[in-house]
């Protein structure tokens, strides 16, 4: 059996909150596939995201382990590390500097690995998500919400990175945007080998992107579909048929 390219196994992840404990993750467990695009689902407060900061040492693990092509990450998160895992935010506005043009944004990482070529990989790297070198030296204000959210993808493919953690990468984005920045990144993920890990509470969006899902409620796993199940929208647990409903309803 070949090593899955993300392993969680067992984690936990608690929060502190004054005299409060958050137990936000309990004892999740799944594997990604390699080149494999993986969804999280469920309501807000799930643990979904939570998970995905996990991952990116944003969350602390309190038990369990996460693996990385078979390899538990690293404690303090390195190098290697970030070249390899990278992460695309909800709201493209906010993870973007504001007084950064996008060429100093696209840049960034490149200059921190010492990474020779700058202005030959910006300029890809824009070509890449569809927009052209007018948009090099603009700043964020300058764009619309699905360019940003372009730049945004950029930014996280600039050290050629292997694994995508998606975390509610559309919602921010008008109904109209949404599926163009889908299809770019469904392109990616073909056109690279890319694996993806995405959190969703849209699961018309997973159905689109993903090949299996685990569902999540208070911190907890439900259960897991695949593409099938997912399509068909075939579930075993009420909560899971709750959550189809809801998103039929929404899209009505």
């Amino acid at each position: 059996m070949l090593t899955p390219m993300i392993e969680i196994d067992r984690l936990s992840v608690t929060f502190q909150q004054g005299a409060d404990r958050v137990r936000a993750v309990r004892d999740v467990s799944f594997a990604v596939a390699a080149h494999e695009s993986f969804g999280l689902v469920g309501e807000s407060g799930s643990g979904k995201s939570t998970i995905l900061r996990a991952i990116c040492g944003l969350a602390p693990i309190t038990a369990g382990e996460i693996r990385i092509d078979g390899h538990p990450v690293p404690r303090r998160r390195d190098r290697a590390f970030v070249r390899r895992v990278q992460m695309v935010f909800q709201d493209p506005y906010a993870s973007l500097h504001p007084r950064r043009t996008i060429d100093a944004t696209l840049a960034e990482p490149l200059t921190i690995h010492r990474i020779a070529g700058r202005d030959a990989l910006v300029l890809r790297a824009l070509t890449d998500v569809g927009l052209d070198a007018r948009f090099r030296f603009r700043y964020p204000h300058q764009l619309s919400g699905g360019q940003r959210q372009r730049v945004a993808i950029a930014r996280a493919l600039m050290l050629e990175p292997e694994i995508l953690l998606l975390d509610e990468p559309t919602s921010a984005l008008d109904a109209s945007v949404q599926a163009e920045v889908l299809n770019l990144l469904s392109r990616l993920r073909s056109e690279r080998g890319l694996t993806y890990l995405m959190v969703s509470h849209n699961l018309a969006v997973i159905d689109h992107m993903c090949d299996r899902l685990l569902v999540m409620k208070d911190g907890l796993t439900v259960e897991e579909l695949d593409r099938a199940a997912i399509s068909t929208r075939k579930a075993r647990e009420p909560y899971t048929e709750a959550l189809f409903k809801a998103n039929a309803h929404e899209a009505a």
